[in-house]
This record gives structure tokens, C-alpha cells and sequence, in this order.
């Protein structure tokens, strides 16, 4: 029997790779399945019948991913391990009528996604990625990876009191960036373009699900190199953590008591009110078909998600220098601190006193610090899939993450230890 391995910078190395290769969720979920396969686990078709057996197995469903490990031996009532996380992440999305434009400038219509930090978008090199969808039916990636868009900002000498009274963005007018020049806009003039870059025949494409994105890779920061600056780290970087922890504990040969489940999903950032999102169906499906297809009744289910524990986890605030009166005076988490344990009564997160304790017995068990998060009394909270996940499918949740600043901006910043630590304390609480 040997030990699951235990993750240092070379985690952090890696995570910026994956953070670069996953411009849209259904990049970071072909990625996550990719590595999953290379673990040996395998896809199972939800609209195909489900077997019993051993081993690691997973489901793609759009911009989401269940996977999970069933060791030998599993009974039907085993409960479950999750680490739950989410794929997307706020920016701008391309509009049904992409082709637009005024005054010369050819332009791409784009409607706001979640609550991104505008200002962090413009005057940026951007990138246009995700999935189109083909007259058959199938999908197909599609990402350039490049400068191809920008969201130009007015200059001081047209806006001379922006730097005493802010910055004020109307978002239907100045969120549109460019891409051309051009006075004649035709209609389908973006669409023929990512069927060229994508190498089909014009006319293919009948659907897409597109995004911008920051073309800037990620980087370390910092005299010491101690910082990570990139786009998507919320909530990418749990994502990635999560498969990782999954993987290791599933190649370790232990004799797990639980079976360890990775769900990453899409549509947080907008409520998560879709199929492939905390507040549909999919979990819950995933975890009643397993339990069914080791030969489990309804009795087992209930008895398996009874005893079974989910970790929601999310980026959350780090104390700001600039900002530190907008924490709460008491709970300033730090970068390279290790990761932060949620607290709000108003079951903002889920975490609750049991929770804690299970999250601290896992970080002692990794050897891994953790730190408490709880926001100002006079600010309001945000919110994760943890309570989402708790109440719809009664399952024990506690809500942790990784500690960033400038979060929702088209690059974010964070401590180049916490992704390495956080995954090894995934890896003791998957461990049961």
C-alpha cells in the first residue's frame, strides 16, 4: 500500500498550465477529463446503463464534471466524499448577433457574465474561446488563443474627471470591444472566422456558447516569486486541486472507507440554476446511479448520503493593505497561509461546528495550516455552492477555499503555496 503523494510548487506549476488551457468551462472540463484519463479512469454515457464494478469513472455534461472512485469492496450504503467546485467564471460572453460596429470600427456584441470587475477588462488583450455546436448535433472547442479583441478605454483628455470621481461604465455601451476595421458589418462575418480557425466548412456552425478572454499567461510575482498572478483562479484553481487530490487518492492503493467524488460545475457565478449547475439535478443523479448500480435500494442511498460529506471550495477574500477596514477586523486571512474555512450564520456558506471539525481533522492530517474567514458585520456576504449543495440533496457541506485578492477581475492574484497546500488537504479528507 503506498502513500498518496504529497504536492509542492510543482502543483503550482501546474495549475497555471491548466489555467492557460482552459479559456471556457468546456476547456477546463475536457482538461479535468483528460487527466482523469491518464489516471485511468474512464467516461460513462448517462444515457447508457450503469455497472457496478470497481474503479474510477466519470460524466461530462457540458461546462460540468462529476467523477468519483469506487474502491473494491464498496457496499451500496458507502458514503460519499465530495469535493465540490465550480468551472466558470465572470467576464463577457458573445451575443446571439455577434457583428456589430460604428464609426469605422468593426465590433463583437458581448453580454455580461455573472459579476465580473469591468474595469479589469478593458484595455486588455483578449481572446475569444468555447464551444460551437455543429448541424449534427456534435460540439466542437474552439480557441484563439491570441490578441484578437479589445475593449478600448476613453482617454483622460475626453473623461478629465476619472481619476477624481471614478471610473463609470454603462454596461450595454462601453463593454463592446473591438476586432476590426470596417464600415461595411456583415452579419456572420465572427462565426465564419472560428469556422476557419477551427477547420470547418462554412455554414457548420448553427450554435455557440463563446467568451473572451485575457491572452496575458499566468506568471509568478514578486521579489521572491511567492505570489501567482491569472485569470480564472475562481474558482479553476479548486478545480484543479480537486482532480488532483482525486487522482492520487484513487492511484494511492489505499483502502478507502468513502468513495471520493469530484464535482465541478458550471453557472455559479449566475445562481447555478441550469442542468449543469450546484442547483440541478446532476449530482444528486450521479450519486443515486452509483449507489443503484452496486445494487443499492432507496434504504441505501439514503443510509450512503446521510454519512456523507461535502467540501465546497471557492476562492475567498484575502485581507487587502490597501482595503484592510473592508474585513472583518478580527479574520484577515493571509496568502501562503494556508486555506480558509467559510463562516456565516446566515448559511451564506454552509460550514457549521461539525463541519469545522472535519475540515480540521483533515488539514492535521495533511499537515496543513488553515485560517478562518467571516466578512464585515456591515458588508454583505457572498455566497458558494455550498448552501446550494446541503439543502437540495441533505448532505453535510463545509465551505473552504484558497485566500486571493482582485477576485473577479480578468487576473487574479494568489499565494504560490496555498493551491499545493490546498490540494493536500483535499487529498486527506478524500481519504476519509
Amino acid at each position: 500500500m503506498s502513500e498518496p503523494p504529497r504536492f509542492d510548487r510543482g502543483h503550482t506549476d501546474d495549475l497555471m498550465s491548466f489555467l492557460s488551457a482552459s479559456p471556457s468551462p468546456y476547456h477546463a472540463v475536457a482538461n479535468t477529463a483528460e487527466r482523469l484519463e491518464k489516471a485511468g479512469f474512464r467516461q460513462v454515457a448517462e444515457t447508457d446503463a450503469w455497472d457496478g464494478t470497481s474503479g474510477g469513472k466519470y460524466v461530462l455534461r457540458g461546462g460540468a464534471i462529476v467523477a468519483w472512485y469506487v474502491p473494491e469492496g464498496a457496499a451500496p450504503h458507502t458514503p460519499f466524499r465530495i469535493v465540490g467546485a465550480h468551472t466558470d467564471s465572470p467576464n463577457l460572453r458573445v451575443k446571439p448577433l455577434p457583428d456589430t460596429g460604428a464609426h469605422g470600427w468593426r465590433q463583437v456584441a458581448v453580454e455580461i457574465y455573472g459579476g465580473p470587475l469591468l474595469n479589469s477588462w478593458l484595455d486588455r488583450d483578449l481572446g475569444l474561446a468555447g464551444r460551437l455546436t455543429l448541424r449534427d448535433g456534435t460540439t466542437r472547442l474552439v480557441n484563439v488563443d491570441r490578441p484578437l479583441l479589445r475593449v478600448p478605454q476613453l482617454a483622460i483628455h475626453l473623461d478629465r474627471s476619472v481619476s477624481a470621481e471614478g471610473l463609470k461604465l454603462d454596461k450595454q455601451r462601453h463593454l463592446q470591444p473591438i476586432w476590426g476595421l470596417g464600415n461595411d458589418v456583415r452579419d456572420g462575418d465572427l462565426i465564419a472566422f472560428l469556422e476557419e480557425t477551427a477547420g470547418l466548412a462554412t455554414g457548420e456552425v448553427t450554435g455557440w456558447d463563446l467568451m473572451v478572454h485575457s491572452v496575458e499567461p499566468p506568471a509568478y510575482l514578486g521579489r521572491d516569486k511567492e505570489l501567482v498572478a491569472g485569470p480564472r483562479m475562481d474558482n479553476l484553481l479548486s478545480v484543479h486541486a480537486g482532480a488532483a487530490a482525486l487522482t492520487a487518492v484513487a492511484g494511492s492503493g489505499a483502502g478507502l472507507p468513502s468513495i471520493p467524488v469530484l464535482a465541478a460545475f458550471d453557472h455559479e457565478e449566475n445562481g447555478s440554476q441550469s442542468d449543469t449547475g450546484a442547483d440541478g439535478p446532476l449530482l444528486g443523479g450521479v450519486l443515486e446511479r452509483s449507489v443503484f448500480a452496486r445494487g443499492g435500494s432507496y434504504e441505501d442511498k439514503a443510509r450512503a448520503f446521510a454519512a456523507t460529506v461535502c467540501l465546497s471550495s471557492d476562492t475567498g477574500h484575502a485581507v487587502h493593505p490597501n482595503y484592510a477596514e473592508r474585513h472583518d477586523p478580527t479574520h484577515h486571512p493571509r496568502v501562503n497561509g494556508g486555506p480558509i474555512l467559510k463562516v456565516n450564520v446566515n448559511n451564506r456558506y454552509a460550514t457549521d461546528g461539525s463541519g469545522r471539525a472535519v475540515w480540521a481533522a483533515a488539514c492535521e492530517k495533511a499537515d496543513v495550516p488553515f485560517q478562518s474567514f467571516v466578512s464585515n458585520n456591515s458588508m454583505p456576504c457572498g455566497t458558494t455552492i455550498g448552501p446550494i449543495t446541503s439543502a437540495r440533496h441533505g448532505i453535510k457541506t463545509v465551505d473552504i477555499g484558497v485566500a486571493i485578492l482582485s477576485m473577479h477581475s480578468a487576473r487574479e492574484l494568489c499565494g504560490a503555496d496555498d493551491p499545493h497546500l490546498l490540494a493536500n488537504s483535499l487529498v486527506a479528507f478524500l481519504e476519509g
